[in-house]
């Protein structure tokens, strides 16, 4: 019998991402950036880990290298884009996938109540996660309940 997939969004995000608290640098910014080149976003939150935005490389480029500013006198703060959408750590996983799907996004932050970051969601991972829960074409779905 195969694992149920994963029924809220909590079981299929990825925790813990990239994070910097928004009085660091944009110069902290761009040591995670070079640190890491696996690293496509960074996540600005209050000390409280309530999320505030996010930065890119293109943000840094376009708010601070192009516009001829100090890196190191400039924070997270300034140059962090609110994100457009988030899920809820307790929505149902089906539901947000769907939700992805309709606006095209491929990687969405998770938060708690109070809007406390605690993940990200990308749509590449929950494709996978329900496709290991449907059976293979021809094949009945097994009820949980019967054995």
């Amino acid at each position: 019998m195969r694992p149920m997939s994963p029924d809220i969004v909590r079981d299929a995000m990825v925790p813990e991402p990239t994070t910097l608290v928004a009085d660091a640098s944009a110069q902290e910014a761009g040591r995670c950036f070079a640190d890491s080149g696996e690293v496509r976003a960074i996540f600005v939150t209050e000390e409280d880990g309530r999320l505030l935005g996010v930065v890119t490389r293109k943000t840094l480029v376009r708010e601070v290298v192009a516009a001829g500013l100090e890196p190191s006198a400039v924070t997270v703060r300034e140059i962090a884009e609110p994100p457009n959408f988030t899920l809820d750590a307790g929505l149902e996983l089906e539901g947000a996938f769907r939700f992805l799907e309709e606006h095209d996004l491929e990687r969405v932050p998770v938060v708690e109540e109070g809007g406390r970051l605690v993940g990200v969601l990308s749509r590449a991972v929950v494709q996978r996660r329900l496709a290991e829960d449907e059976p293979p074409e021809g094949e009945p779905a097994q009820d949980p309940l019967v054995l």
